[in-house]
């Protein structure tokens, strides 16, 4: 195993993306004596208002990728759609972590499946779909109903279609307008959990309690922790998400999302990074989601990730901003919010967190 790369506090941590998640992870960079650097395309990104310093520049703009890890101590990122051309002359200057083949694997849904599988860990029934043949010969094996979903760059619902039934299958391949997709069996299941796992860089491994989801319009909209899961379960889950961290020789935090069924865990995705369902960790959490990130990929001793309160985080879409008011009239409640001034449906405006007990 390589000797950790430890950053003493003053050092620049570059992060890809400048949206919420990379504001949150900039805020607690900086409570550690470190600097952060945002690469982002779009203007005025809510990491920016935090962050020490931004580029503003696309991801085929090698002049500037290059300038940036430069600038940079180490490279991490908040979201995991950064295209291979920019990662390949990134990693060539400065080190990624996650490493690239954490993002290979969740970039692509059938190669995550594929991976997941291959670690004997149980996913939904699924087949690649390229055109009509493919879907038709994978809903006779899979059979209806199903998701057909596009295997990158989907989020929030986004580029997925339901078919209940196989006369659906046509309008479900036109909305995937073209992209390379996976048609996935439904799971019965209970409920959701995901857990927030870390890996450090010399393998250390810290997992937060796992945490019960329930989504609307494909969006996450809570978590409440605890989740209902028996002991088993509950270890189950925690070594389920660290056989993946291994098997990635990864660094940083990772979001594992998991289907509870009769059968056991199953695990509907991952994704190399800081997770929306890993917010509660800020006021339930000595050491937040955020701190154990910028600990992993500056080679700190991780935190333990013990929880001291129950809390039930709520995302904010849309105009659930307007109940700000609301909830400030209420002490149990921590409001976080993301500096977007443009309220719209779907977007992300910010979250709550209310404890509602201690541990």
């Amino acid at each position: 195993m390589t000797e950790p790369q430890i950053l003493v506090p003053g050092a620049t941590i570059g992060i890809l993306g400048g949206g919420q998640l990379g504001r949150m992870l900039s805020v607690a960079a900086s409570r550690l004596g470190f600097k952060t650097h945002i690469y982002e395309p779009g203007a005025n990104p809510p990491a920016g208002h935090v962050a020490d310093v931004v580029t503003t520049a696309p991801y085929e703009d090698e002049a500037a990728l290059k300038a940036f890890a430069d600038a940079v101590d180490v490279i991490t990122y908040e979201f995991e759609n950064v295209p291979t051309s920019a990662l390949d002359l990134l990693d060539s200057v400065k080190p990624i972590r996650p490493n690239r083949k954490a993002l290979a694997v969740s970039q692509d849904r059938l190669v995550e499946k594929a991976f997941l599988s291959e670690l004997g860990l149980k996913v939904a029934p699924y087949a690649a779909v390229d055109d009509d043949v493919d879907l038709a010969e994978a809903l006779v094996e899979i059979g209806a109903p199903a998701i057909l979903k596009t295997r990158r760059f989907g989020y929030d619902g986004k580029g997925q279609a339901r078919i209940m039934a196989p006369e659906e299958a046509d309008q479900a391949l036109k909305d995937m307008a073209g992209a390379p997709s996976i048609l996935e069996g439904f799971v019965e299941f209970s409920h959701e959990i995901s857990v927030i796992a870390a890996r450090g860089q010399s393998g250390d491994i810290s997992c937060f309690d796992p945490g019960e989801n329930v989504h609307k319009s494909g969006i996450l909209h809570s978590t409440t922790v605890p989740a209902r899961l028996s002991p088993a379960q509950r270890t189950d889950a925690v070594l389920l998400a660290a056989k993946i961290l291994n098997a990635l020789n990864y660094v940083g935090v990772m979001g594992v999302e998991l289907f509870v069924t009769s059968g056991g865990l199953v695990v509907n995705e991952i994704a190399p990074r800081v997770h929306n369902s890993g917010h509660w960790t800020q006021n339930g959490c000595v050491i937040d989601q955020f701190e154990q990130h910028i600990r992993a990929v500056a080679g700190w001793p991780l935190g333990d990730g013990k929880r001291h309160s129950n809390v039930e985080m709520l995302n904010l879409i849309g105009d659930d901003v307007d109940r700000i008011p609301e909830f400030a009239k209420d002490g149990a409640v921590a409001i976080h919010l993301y500096g977007k001034t443009d309220v719209k449906p779907g977007r992300k405006m910010g979250h709550v967190n209310k404890i509602t007990g201690p541990a």
